[in-house]
């Protein structure tokens, strides 16, 4: 599991990061809201964790942010405040949670497994990959420009690779595997292609990509 920790007290980030390592967890750690701003929006992480209070640009704006994107990446604020109007505008801004400084790490440790356990129950109808989001009740595609609808094969086709996006799949399996020989080949590349111009339209940063007789997913940080 992937978590951005952005955090600018560097005692308090060292021990935090320390503690997830040894949950088993993979933490990139970042000193500002701007870097981790800008690392969400090339990167996907399991969940976020964000300081309010930070250089640049505050733990709110960057979770605003990553809604803007359509990143619903669960967001756990941290703060040191205890107003309660400063906790409402992280919730309202997209904040799925928040923990107030002072903390004990068991409760951190508890906070982040409880959000990462609902998203994966979360997950089961939501994909997200890079920008891109895929409601599977609905079918709608969204990302950076806004969303459109899917139609249920173009949904069910790009939905394998978001599951998994580090495998590669034969046109010859996608035809009997997913489709159960009700589409040919030469609709498979069709609707590769179908898919690649809707992802062009709302800005998404991934592309189906079809070499060999295979189609595999890319990630497109310059889209």
């Amino acid at each position: 599991m992937r978590l951005l920790y952005a955090e600018d007290e560097m005692g308090l980030s060292m021990a935090v990061t320390e503690v997830l390592k040894m949950e088993g967890f993979e933490v990139t750690a970042v000193m500002d809201g701007l870097q981790a701003d800008e690392i969400l929006q090339k990167e996907h992480f399991d969940m976020v964790i964000l300081d309010i209070m930070m250089p640049g640009m505050q733990g709110t704006e960057v979770a605003e942010n990553m809604r803007r994107r359509a990143d619903y990446t669960p967001v756990l604020l941290l703060t040191a405040k205890a107003e309660t109007e400063d906790r409402i505008d992280g919730l309202n801004k997209g904040a799925d949670d928040y923990l107030a400084k002072p903390f004990a790490m068991g409760e951190l440790v508890a906070r982040v497994n409880a959000m990462i356990r609902r998203n994966r129950e979360y997950q089961k109808t939501i994909l997200n990959v890079s920008n891109v989001t895929l409601n599977l009740e609905s079918n709608e595609l969204s990302a950076i420009s806004g969303s459109l609808i899917l139609s249920a094969r173009e949904a069910k086709l790009l939905a394998m690779f978001l599951e998994k996006e580090v495998v590669s799949y034969s046109i010859d399996d996608i035809v009997t595997q997913v489709f159960q020989g009700d589409v040919g080949t030469d609709e498979i590349t069709l609707y590769v292609a179908y898919l690649n111009n809707k992802l062009t339209q709302i800005h998404g940063k991934i592309r189906l990509i079809e070499e060999d007789g295979k189609i595999h997913l890319k990630k497109e940080e310059s889209v």
